[in-house]
């Protein structure tokens, strides 16, 4: 049996607050156990915020700005965030310094107080992930995996869905290659991505309105080396896409 547990009651999350004790002072938590957090609440706590007053917009920002009816000084910071634009018609579709492709490079005012202040992505969100990791074992002596998560939307499938962004304690896929299915066939392509699976379960307990930033996933095991959030991006190579 896999459960999950909510993590509720956590304040509004300030730079520099300590997370990993506000998380730890309202779940109890068991070894073994994966903590599932939000990464706005990663970004907030790690100063990762910008406030659009400060932000002056180039003419490129200007330009795509008037054709997607957005505010100029927003695109500006995507175009900050991004290393590569993928699209720029309806929504900027980007690749971030991290090597994720979503929309407007994970930037985002959503849950952010203040109608200026926006929400960039970690820096580094497997270092998130080990930080908060190591924090929860000092602070609660238990060996917990943590994935530092946010929704993206799908080509070709509707709605977002919560997939990992940074991970720490545990592997971020499983590979089935090499190994033989149930009727003695080798698998050659199945790689199974278990630390998104793991997020976008959270993401039925967090919700988008309930003020669930974190959640406690127990009873699920992972066999295999711990991994990285890294791993799951697909490198340029081998993007059929791109």
């Amino acid at each position: 049996m896999i459960e999950l547990h909510a993590v509720s009651g956590l304040p509004e999350i300030a730079p520099g607050d300590d997370l990993a004790a506000l998380i730890a002072g309202r779940s109890s938590l068991a070894d073994g156990d994966i903590l599932v957090v939000a990464q706005k609440v990663v970004s907030k706590m790690e100063g990762r915020l910008r406030d659009m007053r400060e932000i002056t917009p180039s003419d490129q920002a200007r330009e795509l700005a008037t054709r997607n009816g957005s505010d100029p000084r927003q695109v500006q910071a995507v175009l900050d965030e991004s290393i590569r634009l993928v699209r720029t018609e309806r929504v900027i579709i980007a690749e971030t310094r991290h090597g994720f492709i979503c929309a407007n490079a994970g930037v985002d005012h959503s849950n952010v107080p203040g109608g200026d202040i926006l929400s960039l992505l970690p820096v580094d969100p497997d270092a998130s992930a080990v930080r908060l990791r190591e924090r929860l074992l000092e602070l609660t002596g238990r060996t917990v995996a943590v994935i530092v998560s946010d929704t993206f939307g799908r080509a070709w499938r509707m709605g977002i869905q919560n997939v990992a962004l940074g991970v720490a304690g545990m592997p971020a896929v499983v590979d089935y290659r090499g190994k033989d299915d149930d009727f003695g066939r080798t698998m050659v392509g199945t790689v199974v991505a278990i630390a998104d699976e793991l997020a976008a379960a959270a993401e039925l307990v967090m919700n988008k309105t309930d003020r669930v930033p974190a959640v406690v996933v127990r009873g699920y095991r992972a066999a295999g080396d711990p991994g990285s959030g890294r791993q799951l991006v697909r490198p340029a190579d081998e993007d059929m896409f791109r």
